[in-house]
This record gives C-alpha cells, sequence and structure tokens, in this order.
C-alpha cells in the first residue's frame, strides 16, 4: 500500500524560505506497511501491549517513506537558480 503520490505546489508554499512563485512537482509517500511487518515489530508490539515496554517513543510497525530522492532546481524572485537537494521523493518503501 506505500506508494508516491505527486502534487503541483509553489516553491515558497514547502515552507523552506525560498522566494519563489515557480511551480514545482512534489512528490511524497502514503500509505501503510502493515504487510511489511517482520517478527521484530509483532513482538514488540506485544511486549508494548502488555506493558513490558511503556513511556517510550516506540514504532512497532514500518513506516511509508522515501527510499531515493529527487533534487529540484527553480529560479527565485531574484532571477537565481536555486536547487534543493534530497526534496522530493522518487521512490517509496516501507522502512523500520
Amino acid at each position: 500500500d506505500c506508494h508516491l503520490e505527486k502534487k503541483e505546489m509553489r516553491v515558497r508554499d514547502l515552507g523552506l524560505g525560498y522566494d519563489s512563485d515557480e511551480i514545482i512537482l512534489f512528490k511524497y509517500c502514503v500509505g501503510t506497511c502493515f504487510s511489511s511487518r517482520k517478527n521484530y515489530d509483532l513482538a514488540l508490539k506485544s511486549l508494548m501491549d502488555n506493558g513490558s515496554i511503556t513511556g517510550k517513543k516506540v514504532s512497532s510497525y514500518p513506516c511509508c517513506r522515501p527510499s531515493r530522492y529527487e533534487t529540484v532546481s527553480f529560479m527565485d524572485a531574484q532571477t537565481t537558480w536555486q536547487t534543493i537537494k534530497w526534496l522530493s521523493a522518487a521512490n517509496c518503501s516501507c522502512v523500520g
């Protein structure tokens, strides 16, 4: 169920401090990874459920995250080319 989705966005709306009205194609990962759960995940969930592990921010399941990224280039309001590495997802997979 973990997959890549795309949305056209203004660069300034990304919240990274760039002053640009250019539109880029922002790619991101969505979905669940329940089918990718391993014995580690199952045991950890059981230990959390029975109270053996408490009070920690522990995840007992893999999450859908980028496994590769794309670099995005655009022109800012001062007509200078800007390049942001590792901005947009190129591929998604279950991590963890």
